[in-house]
């Protein structure tokens, strides 16, 4: 069966770059600690528990009712650092990110990939929820969010997602951002779309960082 994914437009491509305009989505996602690779795991487990049934369907007559909900495509990873302020309840941003100087604020975010020490890891919803209408997580550790229309540079590639090689490419992301002369205005995501048993060289893997719309000069 096809796994859906969001819905996008290209508004530019070039090689293995495209800049894209993002629909709304609604993620499950959670915080969690550890490198890479190990918070990857973690995150996917609780988030996985979640959508196979550890939850609250709206509609359910008893507290026992749950509902499943279909995997979707990319799990998406999002590292945090000591250079990323919180703010309540769920917007998460770098720091220096809002100073405009999107250069400085794009070579930080880029080395979180492999410094990082915390990561939101996402799961995209199924476009036929909404966030009242979603079955809602047991466990206090997913939480459920609203995302608006982003425009992202996304930079695809196929592999294995070794820390090193991950903040390789997303520098090679924010360089082709800078050249092109887009603002960056989020931190750098890891998107991965197939299961852990598939062969690296039919993996896609992308790397995705937010750019303010229209900065292009």
């Amino acid at each position: 069966m096809a796994i859906e994914e969001p819905k996008y437009e290209v508004l530019q491509s070039e090689s293995a770059f495209e800049l894209r305009k993002y629909a709304p989505i609604l993620v499950a996602e959670t915080l969690v600690e550890g490198d890479m690779d190990q918070a990857s795991s973690k995150g996917f487990r609780l988030i996985a528990d979640f959508i196979f049934g550890n939850n609250q369907a709206p509609k359910a007559l008893d507290k026992a009712g749950s509902e499943k909900i279909a995997m979707t495509a990319p799990v998406i990873s999002e590292p945090l650092s000591t250079k990323i302020a919180m703010t309540a309840p769920v917007t998460i941003e770098p720091q220096n990110s809002q100073s405009g100087q999107s250069g400085q604020a794009g070579q930080d975010s880029g080395a979180d990939m492999q410094t990082a020490e915390k990561w939101l890891i996402k799961f995209v919803m199924p476009s036929q929820y909404t966030l009242a209408s979603i079955p809602k997580p047991k466990n206090s550790a997913v939480t459920l969010k609203e995302v608006p229309g982003k425009t992202y540079v996304v930079l695809k590639y196929s592999g294995f997602n070794g820390a090193s090689k991950v903040q390789s490419m997303t520098l090679q992301a924010i360089e082709w951002a800078n050249t092109h002369q887009l603002k960056i205005i989020g931190t750098p995501q890891l998107a991965r779309y197939d299961p852990p048993w598939t062969l690296p060289m039919l993996r896609r893997n992308e790397i995705m960082v937010e750019v303010a719309p229209n900065s292009q000069q």
